[in-house]
């Protein structure tokens, strides 16, 4: 039975992929900040016996140390750094501090905290379950905003903060290569959760089937990419 460890599972995204993945039969190790307080992810775990929820902050380093500590007897075939935050929105709380001229950058550090260096910390404290792992794969949920080519301006913490997650990533390929660990990064599209708010295009069930697939199919030869959840190629 192969096991996925999934950051940020209490919703959106990373609920579907917990429920996805328990559904086929996976071990799923769910982490979030306040599992207790997610029904829904509750209802995961209690509704099978592969499922394990545990709290976890993923910019408290020294709880993903403690956690890989208690964890370092598994084999986690796949990692999936999920968890994030979005910061201030324009579009919906007409809030400005993303925006240029009322900047904030305590917001800004926060939201690189979680998103850029938390999945390299993750990925650092758990190679050696990765390792163990058959399939060895870890995956970073990015975005079209990170790519340098295609975003647009504004919301400076998010997509900076997503543009640095995909250049380690892309680091974390080449450096761990020789350990036979793939890494990508994948852009969801525009998903109707939280952060991607009720007008996205997408329904989560739609996003993770389709990211799922894209996981299955990473090969190490592909390590180092950055995609779309339909299989197209994002520039950089």
């Amino acid at each position: 039975m192969p096991t996925v460890l999934i950051t940020g599972a209490s919703r959106g995204l990373g609920l579907e992929f917990a429920a996805q993945y328990a559904a086929d039969g996976w071990r799923v190790l769910a982490c979030a900040r306040k599992p207790e307080a997610s029904r829904a992810l509750n209802a995961i775990a209690d509704s099978c016996d592969n499922a394990r929820l545990f709290a976890l902050d993923v910019t408290d380093f020294a709880a993903v140390d403690r956690l890989s500590a208690d964890l370092r007897a598994e084999k986690i075939d796949v990692l999936i750094n999920n968890a994030g935050v979005f910061g201030p929105k324009v579009s919906e709380d007409n809030d400005l501090r993303q925006s240029l001229g009322h900047i904030d950058y305590g917001i800004w550090q926060e939201v690189l905290l979680t998103k850029t260096l938390a999945p390299l910390k993750m990925a650092e404290a758990f190679m050696k379950q990765i390792e163990a792992g058959d399939q060895k794969k870890i995956v970073a949920i990015s975005s079209v905003m990170g790519s340098i080519t295609e975003a647009a301006g504004g919301y400076y913490a998010y997509g900076s903060s997503k543009a640095a997650l995909n250049k380690a990533m892309a680091a974390l390929a080449r450096d761990v290569e020789a350990k036979g660990v793939a890494v990508a990064a994948f852009c969801p599209g525009w998903v109707k959760t939280d952060i991607g708010g009720p007008m996205a295009s997408l329904d989560a069930t739609q996003s993770i089937a389709a990211l799922r697939g894209l996981i299955q199919d990473l090969t190490l030869e592909q390590s180092g990419s950055f995609h779309r959840y339909n299989g197209d190629a994002l520039p950089w």
